[in-house]
């Protein structure tokens, strides 16, 4: 079973590491997240389950450092303020929690980043709605079952309908932009 599990992620892997497609679009997220920093906007990110821990994970690597030493770069992940997050939710729906946020912290030229496996995940394509409103840039990291996000921005579109597997290359494609958006900031 286990080989059978990294045979599959291998084959995943695979998949993007050939797909010249996906390749150009992962560079497309990385300058607009480079381009938003560069001229003081931020990367925000959002997601629900496994998917909101990559958001985190990811703006921890930006806020934080990744692979080399750098100042703090501005990156945020709704739904973090627990209060906010369940005020929200009660006194609007959980369908607002992102959208709602966003719309009180993203500016126009900031980059949204909306993470969901199936596409239609409904607060993350609320978020997306505001973010399109808002001139804020959005992008959204998906399976590739063709799910209501990729109606509503640029996606990046994992070739697998397999949570596990699209999770995983989910935060390869964060790893990825954080490596990028380093080598764009950090002075040689």
């Amino acid at each position: 079973m286990i080989h059978d599990i990294l045979t599959d992620a291998a084959h995943v892997h695979s998949l993007l590491h050939s797909d010249t497609n996906i390749q150009e679009q992962i560079q497309q997220l990385a300058d607009a997240c480079i381009a938003a920093i560069k001229n003081n906007h931020k990367v925000i990110l959002c997601g629900n389950g496994g998917s909101f821990a990559d958001a985190q994970h990811i703006a921890a690597e930006l806020v934080g450092r990744f692979l080399k030493e750098r100042h703090a770069l501005p990156a945020i992940c709704l739904g973090c303020n627990a209060s906010s997050t369940s005020a929200i939710g009660n006194d609007y729906s959980f369908d607002d929690i992102f959208a709602r946020e966003l719309s009180a912290v993203g500016q126009a030229g900031d980059v949204l980043i909306g993470i969901s496996t199936s596409g239609n995940s409904s607060n993350v394509l609320k978020a997306i709605h505001v973010a399109n409103a808002k001139g804020i840039h959005a992008f959204g990291l998906t399976g590739n079952t063709k799910g209501a996000i990729t109606r509503t921005c640029n996606c990046i579109e994992v070739p697998s309908n397999h949570t596990p597997r699209i999770q995983e290359c989910h935060i390869l494609v964060g790893h990825i932009v954080c490596e990028l958006i380093d080598a764009a900031v950090i002075s040689p």
